[in-house]
This record gives structure tokens, C-alpha cells and sequence, in this order.
């Protein structure tokens, strides 16, 4: 990490089937090797499974997981005179977007079904009705960050 100043941020195209940039975000972070046209298969393949189980539109599906996943508040390590506190503090918007497409992924390669396209829509289906594997690493932060309140007057 350079000390001098910030990266700058990469400027995101959005994805060709809905322009939306959060959906490449998704998409990227699927992404293994290179390889963004397995990527976008896999995301639109779940997007039509969703489709086709809910008959509502894919895109408010995957946007209410996203928020049902997204964390408000985490713990940080803070070192202060030897000990080290777990310090609960607010997350920023960018770092929750991240964080709750990191948690979604996870949880969907987790899953036992057969192929990626299955897990991916079952995880969103589950994360869009507050239930899952990413939703309860969400309520598990929470959680944490509850229980060390009594350290959040070392916030920094």
C-alpha cells in the first residue's frame, strides 16, 4: 500500500445484458483466470434460473440480496498498550458492496449443488428471503461488533 497517496479508482463499464456496474462487479469477482465470458454465463444462467422460479425481474432479486448481505457495522483490531481490541466500527459503502459479493460468493461455492449456476441462484434466492450462508456471516459481524461495544471508545 503506497503511502503517498490513494489509488485511484478503475473506471467500470457496465455489463452488456442489463448496463448495470454492479453486476460486472459480480461478475469480475466470479471471475477466475481471465475467463469473463464462463463469468457472464454463470451470472446470466442464474439470473434466468431466478427468472424462471420467481417470475419477478433477476435484477431486484440480486439487488435485495445484495442488500440483505451488505454489513453496517465490523470489528477492527486495534492495539492499545499492549492488548489488542476488537473495535466495532462503521463500513464504509464501497467496502460493504465488496464485502456482501465476497460473502454471496463464498457461500454459493459452498453449496452442494451440481453446477455453479445452480449454487449462484440458490444462494441469491436464499440471500433475497434473509437466509443463507451470506446472511448469517452478516448476522455473525453484527454480532461480533455487538458484543465488543463496550470497546468503541478506542475508534480511531
Amino acid at each position: 500500500m503506497s503511502r503517498r497517496h490513494r489509488a485511484e479508482k478503475r473506471e467500470i463499464t457496465p455489463d452488456p445484458k442489463f448496463k448495470n456496474e454492479v453486476v460486472t462487479k459480480f461478475m469480475n469477482s466470479i471471475m477466475y483466470e481471465g475467463k469473463k465470458s464462463t463469468a457472464e454465463k454463470i451470472v446470466y444462467g442464474a439470473f434466468d434460473i431466478i427468472q424462471a422460479k420467481t417470475k419477478q425481474d433477476p435484477l431486484g432479486i440480486f439487488r435485495n440480496a445484495l442488500d440483505n448481505v451488505m454489513p453496517s457495522i465490523e470489528v477492527r483490531s486495534r492495539r492499545v498498550g499492549g492488548a489488542t481490541y476488537q473495535v466495532p466500527v462503521e463500513v464504509r459503502t464501497d467496502r460493504r458492496q465488496a464485502l456482501a459479493i465476497r460473502w454471496l460468493l463464498i457461500a454459493a461455492r459452498g453449496r452442494n449443488e451440481k453446477t455453479m449456476i445452480e449454487k449462484l441462484s440458490g444462494e441469491l434466492l436464499d440471500a433475497a428471503n434473509n437466509r443463507g450462508n451470506a446472511v448469517k456471516k452478516r448476522e455473525d459481524t453484527h454480532r461480533m461488533a455487538e458484543a465488543n461495544r463496550a470497546f468503541s471508545h478506542y475508534r480511531w
